[in-house]
């Protein structure tokens, strides 16, 4: 496919607002896009260049862009930053300069030539890399029309955001077909790369997915209920086992090459000399290669307890690693297994996964597999989950005893149970929502550069807001969160924000910041875009470990809403 084309495609997409009309445009977009650069026209049109877990980024921030724009166009970073100041836009700055210098040869550009050199940009490294990956993209910006200069400068500082995620291009390639765009969505779980599916579906061997050693599977979240007789009306006979407070983690292990990976929930990749425990894993496996769903639990060694979450997480911090690990030993409380020796087991029931657990984990230090009660007694579910929060754990995880391995929170598979008086305060759970713009801190706070925050859920591909949060944060906490929310300023709302003229903030962000927010209650909000809000909100962590696809969705915010009414 030519690039003038392609941009041509984007910009329609840019100027639609309906997710309906973006979804009919991505299917023609994709309809005359041929299988072998399906991929790259997909990456491309999502602004990035491969899937979040293989680590594949442009690394050029704003004032490099400003240099490559000036080297491209033979323009002074002066008059560059002068624009830029005036447009608000890299893209529609390149877009600008592009048109004043002519270029024969760019129509003649295709999408998979100029995929191709920005991989190269992005594998760059070493010295001297900073002023070679200059050079190259300015090449690149050279060499194309000005409509695909707009889009293409826009990648490399993350401004690509036409409005739609992964869920989209799924929906796009099913074209209406339901059933289809099920099995898509299946198979996305199984291998969580877009470009990788939608080539599967154009050379119709969707059916060939299935886990890979080295590639994060979308993981399996539970359902909410407080009664467990309503848990075993659902589920039948079901598994019950500890629930404890840790890091999700997902453990990749293959005895050819001895090659180990760590995946969080997220789906992003940890270097191993965060968790150096799992450099010698396949000790305690017996089998030769294997995917395992773990929970990492900090341990006090002293004392011979569990620590808690944010205790825990310390491990993930780059600085004072070897320290860290000295100080927080850590034990893998493994609960699945979803592949062994080139089977997938995602479609086993969950008690022959566990049988297969048994057999291929040593269960000891390192590695314990979860204890568990099968059963159909609703009885036995309270009496267990008193017994796992006197131990200082979360309660219990009650899962189905035949279920499959069903990614996301689909289904009555796996439930979480929760007290009716959360611990956090009086809603029967946390919510997990994105912060989406912030206002100025005025008075004390001044000094923070943050007073409030606006936080948000997700339905479907897109953000609404539930709740301002500007209370219950200590001094620290409104001073990291500055710092993180300075990195991702962004002069618009992004197109997948919805959010009421009234709650308009100082500034936006783009969706990367996650925490976890207890409230009172849920209350309907006819201010708030999700129908919802919650009452007297407080910032309980930040979630480093989730994403913003992880963020509660407004089905799950009705449920707990639900919930709430039923215990009063």
């Amino acid at each position: 496919m030519q690039l003038t084309l392609f941009a041509h495609f984007l910009e329609r997409l840019e100027k639609t607002p309906s997710r309906l009309e973006i979804t009919r445009i991505l299917a023609e977009l994709l309809k005359e896009t041929d299988a072998v650069e399906t991929d790259k026209v997909v990456f491309l049109s999502l602004g990035v260049l491969a899937p979040n877990y293989e680590g594949v980024i442009l690394n050029l921030a704003e004032k490099m862009m400003i240099r490559v724009l000036a080297l491209a166009f033979d323009k002074s970073e002066i008059d560059v930053k002068a624009l830029y100041k005036k447009a608000g836009d890299l893209g529609n700055v390149a877009e600008e300069l592009s048109k004043q210098k002519s270029n024969n040869d760019a129509n003649r550009v295709s999408v998979a030539e100029v995929y191709q050199k920005l991989f190269e940009v992005a594998n760059d490294n070493g010295a001297g890399s900073q002023d070679r990956k200059i050079e190259k993209m300015a090449r690149i910006l050279s060499g194309i029309d000005p409509l695909s200069a707009r889009f293409i400068a826009r990648i490399p500082v993350g401004k690509l955001r036409l409005g739609f995620s992964e869920k989209t291009v799924i929906a796009a390639l099913a074209i209406g077909d339901e059933k289809k765009e099920e099995d898509i969505e299946k198979a996305y779980n199984i291998r969580p790369n877009i470009g990788y599916v939608a080539k599967l579906v154009k050379e119709g061997k969707l059916e060939s997915a299935k886990p890979e050693i080295g590639v994060p599977v979308v993981p399996m979240l539970a359902q909410r209920l407080n009664s467990t007789s309503e848990m075993i009306k659902k589920m039948g006979e079901v598994s019950v086992e500890p629930k404890f407070d840790g890091l999700r983690i997902f453990i990749h292990y293959k005895k050819k090459g001895n090659i180990t990976k760590v995946f969080t929930r997220n789906m992003n990749s940890i270097d191993l000399d965060t968790f150096p425990e799992l450099k010698e894993v396949g000790k305690f496996i017996r089998a030769d290669e294997v995917i395992l769903d773990s929970e990492a639990i900090g341990v006090d060694p002293e004392r011979e307890m569990f620590l808690d979450f944010q205790k825990t997480i310390q491990r993930r911090r780059k600085h004072e690693i070897a320290k860290n690990a000295s100080e927080i030993p850590l034990q893998f409380q493994v609960f699945d297994i979803i592949f062994v020796n080139g089977q997938s087991l995602i479609n086993e029931p969950y008690v022959k996964r566990r049988e297969t657990l048994k057999k291929v984990v040593e269960d000891g230090k390192l590695l314990r597999v979860d204890e568990n009660v099968v059963t159909k007694d609703p009885e036995v579910i309270k009496t267990l989950h008193q017994k796992y929060l006197k131990m200082g754990l979360e309660g219990v995880v009650v899962k189905k005893a035949m279920g499959k391995y069903v990614s996301g929170r689909t289904g009555w598979n796996w439930v979480k149970m929760k007290e009716v008086e959360g611990k956090r305060g009086k809603l029967s759970d946390t919510i997990d929502c994105v912060v989406m713009g912030a206002t100025s801190g005025r008075g004390k706070r001044a000094g923070f550069g943050v007073g409030q925050f606006l936080a948000g859920i997700k339905d479907g591909d897109t953000f609404k807001t539930v709740t301002k949060v500007g209370t219950g944060l200590t001094d620290k906490q409104f001073k990291e969160l500055s710092s993180r929310l300075d990195k991702i300023k962004t002069k618009e709302k992004p197109k997948d924000y919805e959010a009421n003229k009234d709650l308009t903030p100082d500034f936006w962000v783009t969706p990367k910041v996650i925490v976890e927010l207890a409230a009172d209650e849920i209350t309907v909000s006819p201010k708030h875009t999700a129908g919802l809000a919650l009452r007297f909100p407080r910032l309980v962590r930040f979630r480093d470990d989730k994403s913003s696809s992880e963020v509660t969705s407004i089905d799950e915010l009705k449920e707990l809403f639900r919930l709430q009414k039923s215990s009063n």
